[in-house]
């Protein structure tokens, strides 16, 4: 970590897991190295699995959280927010079975599975935190479904980008992918009390990137 940097650590909001790309891959006919990957014994990580269902919004969310993420204690850099698990390390692998129950459940505050496990591992992530550790959501805040669970626990340490106000999920995740590949952060504000609707910023000169970047992110042009 560097100095003078506070520890931090991202939580990314899921993918759906129940659409047509899920299918694509949940298939018994599937050949895509992916669902081979799936089928096997180690598995993928949740992090490529999502990145496949949700496309550039996920690459631009796991781009940034690699770029600046500065977490302390062992505690992983970033987790995704699941449907029955959790929270769980972006590099965690999870296999078929795992992705047809994500995609048997919902992203829902009334759901008690998805509410109590969010509860479990928000309670233990804030325990193993030091007080000086942000906790940076890159998903909406406009949504309760996971916002009022993780801030009911969080409180004041949980942030997001403030220049997400006002954009669709595309616009934030090419934001995230050319402030990756930039090398510039975000400003980060709290999120209890924040502007939740804000007028839509100018959309994103659309930009094409080297092939690590296409392969990590892909190209941005429906940013």
């Amino acid at each position: 970590m560097q100095d003078n940097v506070n520890p931090r650590i991202f939580l990314l909001s899921p993918a759906y897991a129940g659409g047509r790309r899920a299918r694509m891959i949940l298939s018994d006919r599937s050949r895509s190295d992916l669902a081979k990957k799936l089928r096997s014994k180690r598995g993928a990580t949740i992090g490529e699995v999502f990145t496949f269902l949700s496309g550039l919004y996920f690459r631009g969310k796991i781009a940034y959280a690699n770029a600046f993420a500065h977490p302390a204690n062992g505690i992983p850099g970033a987790f995704v927010i699941t449907p029955t698990r959790g929270l769980v390390d972006v590099k965690k692998c999870i296999r078929l079975r795992d992705l047809q129950e994500f995609a048997g459940a919902k992203i829902d505050e009334n759901d008690s599975r998805y509410r109590r496990a969010l509860e479990r591992d928000a309670r233990q992530l804030a325990k193993k935190l030091s007080p000086q550790t942000d906790v940076v959501l890159l998903g909406s805040i406009a949504s309760g479904k996971y916002v009022d669970v993780l801030l009911a626990i969080l409180k004041e340490r949980l942030r997001f980008p403030a220049d997400f106000v006002g954009r669709g999920d595309m616009s934030r995740g090419g934001l995230l992918l050319r402030c990756a590949v930039d090398r510039q952060e975000l400003r980060y504000t709290a999120v209890g009390g924040a502007i939740v609707n804000g007028k839509r910023p100018p959309k994103l000169v659309p930009r094409r990137y080297s092939n690590k970047w296409r392969q990590e992110g892909g190209d941005e042009s429906k940013g």
